[in-house]
């Protein structure tokens, strides 16, 4: 999932993608993670700056036009209930509720639930991180019923490669047959990936 250079469109794939399906049905970011995408979601993340989110959420709205329009329902990836004490808003909550009010679509931060505390990502390499969450997320029992067969957008701050595995495992898990998609404000590659 390396970014091109120019939209392909539908048909469109990196030889990352070709080579490693991704698990999900599409994926979308606003932008690379790097200083300035990172300034951003810091400071939305860790100093309460919450009025970042409108514009980030718009960004992401716009990269992801065609996936918030085919979308029933928009969920935001949880924290755990620990994590939110502690910081007292989930970030893709937010991004997710800006993002719902600026396409008038419905969102719900109930359908996913965290059910494992997980130590913070930050600074963890890619075999550390998938191990970090594995087990981490459910669908709430009672939302099963409610995703089956609508197309449901999953909105988060930041994807890695390794989070594709961790959103399909959370569907799968679900046994709920619906349509996942996922949309973030900022996508890591690696240095050798960024190249085009």
């Amino acid at each position: 999932m390396c970014p091109l250079a120019y939209d392909l469109g539908e048909v469109g794939l990196s030889a990352e993608a070709i080579a490693d399906p991704p698990p999900l049905e599409r994926a979308r970011a606003a932008c690379i993670h790097d200083d300035i995408s990172r300034g951003l979601v810091h400071g939305l993340k860790y100093r309460d700056r919450l009025g970042l989110a409108p514009a980030m959420a718009g960004w992401m709205a716009r990269a992801g036009a065609e996936l918030v329009a085919e979308a029933d329902i928009i969920v935001p990836v949880p924290l755990h209930r620990r994590r939110l004490w502690s910081r007292r808003f989930n970030q893709a909550a937010v991004l997710a509720g800006s993002i719902a009010r600026q396409c008038n679509k419905s969102m719900d931060p109930a359908v996913l639930a965290r059910i494992r505390a997980t130590p913070r990502q930050v600074g963890l390499h890619r075999d550390p991180r998938r191990d970090n969450v594995r087990g981490a997320f459910v669908v709430d029992r009672e939302q099963r019923a409610m995703i089956e067969g609508r197309r449901v957008l999953l909105i988060d701050d930041v994807i890695r490669p390794e989070s594709r595995s961790r959103r399909a495992r959370v569907r799968s898990n679900a046994r709920a047959r619906c349509r996942s998609t996922f949309l973030t404000f900022a996508r890591v590659v690696s240095p050798a990936a960024a190249t085009i």
